[in-house]
């Protein structure tokens, strides 16, 4: 006897106020992570990808695990031939926001994920982190549009970032502004 079953329904929700999502890619998306155990880096519209080692330090990063102990930030650049993110630096122990600061490019981009130690209003020290997108104005124009393209694909494998601050100049990214920012949460 011939059989027509139904193929598995695909959930996929749809609201105004999230991206379309094209069920076949979401399928593909899922079959990678669940039964190959695959990590699916994004590729966003300028066609760069993520490197691998980008989210594995960023796991020992958050974890506080292997070479991020003691560190305070990481940064990240597009490579030279500008097709992949990859991991710029690690920071020593000791360095905080004040040296993170100290090394952006006057004019290149970075992007920075810096561990931020403050104290609440009720006494209780605490810390945050904050995704920094460095794209200064004095960048070339096609450098601008690649770093600012290409944000949300790092963004997106920096799973537990809920803060993020799109920098143009020093004026932006001072202490006092950040501390105010990261107090509203």
């Amino acid at each position: 006897l011939y059989t027509t079953q139904q193929p598995p329904v695909i959930a996929t929700s749809f609201s105004p106020s999230r991206h379309f999502r094209h069920p076949v890619i979401s399928v593909r998306c899922f079959i990678h992570q669940r039964f190959l155990q695959l990590p699916i880096f994004p590729t966003m519209s300028t066609g760069i990808t993520v490197s691998e080692e980008v989210a594995e330090t960023f796991m020992n990063f958050k974890l506080k695990k292997e070479n991020c102990k003691g560190s305070n930030f990481l940064t990240f650049k597009i490579n030279d031939k500008g097709k992949e993110i990859v991991l710029d630096k690690i920071a020593d122990s000791g360095e905080g926001f004040e040296e993170f600061v100290e090394q952006l490019p006057e004019d290149d981009g970075l992007y920075g994920v810096i561990d931020v130690k403050y104290e609440t209003s009720d006494n209780r020290s605490t810390s945050k982190m904050i995704f920094v997108s460095w794209v200064p104005d004095t960048m070339r124009i096609k450098k601008k549009m690649l770093y600012a393209g290409s944000k949300e694909a790092l963004k997106s494998t920096l799973d537990g970032v809920g803060i993020s601050i799109n920098c143009t100049d020093l004026s932006e990214i001072d202490y006092e502004s950040v501390l105010n920012r990261l107090k509203k949460y």
